[in-house]
């Protein structure tokens, strides 16, 4: 699918010159498709005419009309094009041929495995920091939304040719944790016999007392509570996250970066360039030169530092160790920081457009169809662990990224732990586990492709491609063969959702199809045929779940 769309393209700047010599090379380059929605607007679709109306000075539909003339100049008798179309407002929508499409199934066949591995990534440095929830409880239901759509996009754009570093800053130092360490330490009096006033905006889960009664019991002593207590959360945070399927390259202490005097420095450099002030004894850095909404304080008028001037040394070191995109996914209580932090990475001279920051929406957790109330602080909230307990990984990372990023997410239980088609994650693996039992009960491997004299029938040894000839045989292969295409999108636009969107969608068409038409039959050129079909849904399957980090069972 990927060379007719670049055959395509090329065809359309012929004609586009054709229609407008004086073309700016911009416009041209710029050309791109995009695939309809939907499908009676044909296979691929370019807007080219309406972005050169005010060019050309003339309505979209007439240049669109003129273009598709030179195109059927250009590709008059073309085996591939089945027929060009002009709808409105301007759009120019291609039909591709079934002998394109069975092309692309025998291409797809020949890959196996390597299909849909791409190398648009061309080996560029990118860091994704995600979760980086700080050390002072388990995580909860919305750090595993972030370790879900963080280590995803990992995978996919590690799937790109991207190489990629995960990375977890942690915040182990400040007010929350001497929180932390007073409401532990409450907690550890209370279980020694004495009477005490647990402190404001403290940690009340039942965890303290679970971390409490861990310390009494090894022996520690009163001093050493806060650090005990810290380790053991994050021993806690990275088993959880082992359990769920994600591990990082990176641990970033923020505490060792106070030590380091980077800090210091970074904000050393910004007052050289003119960036910080001094107002009402605090010194602020002029974040609005750089279109943040106000100026920001980055040292308090007691000389402690706010959190945002930990942020520009630790944005700092990130390009400063090579990385040609940064990704940061935070919660939505940090949309606020965007525009500062872009605003102190551009005043350091980086670019800010290599700093991409993904706010994820809350998750609403439901359980017999009524919201569970969360809250840290309080102790009541639902953990990660309580998540993966119930429902298990592959559903729990699934219903995470069920949503776009920019989302809210409401996240029902009851479903997600289901056996049945109407769990979405149960309904996709069991369009895999399904196909391997046919392919196990059919006793046949569909062979690998060999090449054929020119002017014979596209045929693969015992099988016979063009048999694939029904509207829903073709419209699978037509949506496998975009497969390469979506991960290339999900890489793009950062957003694991467009994945898996394209794999609930083509295991609908694959349990239609296994509804409609036998596979296994008397024939033994269709069964073959068809056995080929499905073992190339299967791979891209299996292929698309493991980038969800999800598995891909043979049996259920």
């Amino acid at each position: 699918m990927m060379r007719i769309e670049g055959d395509i393209i090329k065809m359309v700047q012929r004609a586009v010159r054709a229609v407008a010599p004086d073309c700016k090379d911009e416009v041209l380059s710029g050309i791109y498709l995009e695939v309809p929605k939907e499908k009676r607007f044909g296979d691929f679709s370019t807007n080219v005419a309406m972005r050169l109306r005010k060019e050309l000075r003339r309505p979209p539909l007439d240049i669109a009309g003129k273009v598709v003339e030179e195109l059927k100049k250009i590709c008059g008798g073309c085996a591939e094009i089945d027929e060009i179309k002009v709808e409105r407002p301007g759009f120019i929508n291609f039909y591709i041929s079934n002998k394109v499409v069975w092309g692309g199934l025998k291409e797809i066949i020949k890959q196996g495995e390597k299909f849909g591995r791409l190398s648009t990534g061309k080996g560029k440095k990118v860091q994704i920091e995600f979760v980086s929830a700080n050390p002072t409880g388990p995580l909860t239901v919305a750090h595993g939304r972030q370790a879900a759509v963080g280590d995803s996009l990992a995978r996919i754009m590690e799937n790109c040719g991207y190489k990629v570093t995960r990375e977890y800053y942690l915040n182990d130092e400040g007010v929350q944790m001497t929180l932390l360490g007073k409401s532990v330490e409450a907690r550890y009096q209370e279980l020694s016999g004495e009477k005490v006033d647990f402190p404001e905006g403290g940690y009340r889960g039942e965890y303290i007392y679970e971390i409490a009664k861990g310390i009494k019991k090894r022996g520690v002593s009163q001093d050493y509570l806060r650090e005990c207590a810290y380790k053991m959360i994050l021993e806690g945070i990275k088993k959880d996250l082992k359990d769920f399927g994600v591990e990082f390259d990176a641990w970033y202490s923020q505490k060792k970066l106070s030590a380091s005097g980077k800090i210091k420095k970074a904000l050393g450099i910004l007052k050289d360039k003119g960036f910080l002030y001094e107002k009402d004894g605090a010194t602020w850095f002029a974040s609005t030169r750089l279109g943040d909404d106000k100026d920001r304080v980055v040292i308090k008028n007691d000389s402690s530092y706010t959190y945002l001037a930990p942020d520009i040394a630790y944005h700092k070191e990130k390009f400063e160790k090579g990385y040609e995109r940064i990704i940061n996914i935070w919660g939505p209580d940090h949309h606020g920081y965007v525009n500062r932090v872009k605003a102190a990475c551009q005043a350091l001279g980086f670019d800010k457009a290599a700093l991409s920051i993904l706010i994820l929406q809350l998750v609403t957790l439901y359980r017999d169809k009524k919201p569970v109330r969360m809250s840290t602080r309080e102790g009541e909230f639902v953990t990660l662990r309580e998540v993966i307990d119930e429902v298990g990984k592959d559903a729990g990372r699934f219903f995470f990224i069920m949503r776009r990023t920019d989302s809210h997410l409401d996240f029902d239980l009851e479903l997600a732990k289901s056996k049945t088609m109407d769990n979405p994650v149960y309904y996709i693996q069991y369009a895999h586990a399904r196909i391997a039992s046919i392919i196990e009960f059919s006793g046949t491997n569909a062979p690998s492709p060999y090449p054929l004299p020119k002017g014979e029938r596209e045929r693969v040894r015992g099988v016979d491609l063009q048999l694939l000839d029904k509207p829903r045989e073709i419209e699978i292969i037509k949506r496998l063969m975009q497969y390469p295409k979506t991960i290339e999108a999900s890489a793009r636009n950062l957003e694991p959702y467009t994945l898996l969107a394209y794999l609930q969608e083509l295991a609908s068409l694959f349990h239609s199809y296994y509804d409609s038409y036998r596979i296994v039959t008397d024939g033994k050129v269709i069964t073959k045929t068809r056995i080929s079909l499905i073992k190339a849904i299967k791979t891209v399957l299996s292929s698309g779940l493991t980038l969800l980090g999800v598995t891909a069972p043979e049996k259920m």
